[in-house]
């Protein structure tokens, strides 16, 4: 049924969450995960004293993407479960439905955080993925006592 996992991560606990729920269906599945992490870096003008340091930040989100994405993949490998890894930057809804069609994945696993009943009205971004994806999304969320 699934025979490929995205797993989009950001290294919060939701995340975390929801990557140790895909991790244990792909288990059961026989199914390979996917770790996305996806910057969203600014897109505004900044003054130039900061587009100075723009290339220092770009690395931090990566060196924070490739650790979080190492994560999930460590996590894989205890399972006995093949884990590709992946960074992407831009819109991150956007890009984790690009990724799973790219990819040709099966579902997205996502973890979401208790918003409250006013964050729930506005959404965060496993709302928007749930909205705009074309591949099945399952949301892990976490209790509001967690």
């Amino acid at each position: 049924m699934y025979d490929r996992i995205l797993i989009p991560t950001n290294g919060s606990a939701p995340a975390e969450k929801g990557a140790n729920h895909a991790i244990e269906l792909a288990a059961a599945l026989g199914a390979t995960v996917h770790a996305l992490y996806v910057a969203d870096l600014p897109g505004v003008p900044r003054a130039l004293a900061l587009r100075d340091d723009e290339e220092e930040v770009r690395e931090r989100y990566r060196e924070h993407g490739r650790e979080v994405t190492g994560d999930v993949r460590d996590v894989a490998a205890d399972a006995g479960i093949e884990c590709v890894t992946a960074m992407k930057s831009g819109s991150v809804h956007e890009e984790i439905a690009d990724y799973a069609e790219d990819e040709n994945i099966d579902v997205i696993v996502i973890g979401t955080a208790y918003r409250g009943k006013v964050g729930a009205l506005f959404g965060g971004e496993a709302e928007k993925v749930v909205r705009t994806s074309t591949v099945p999304v399952t949301t892990v969320r976490m209790r509001d006592d967690e």
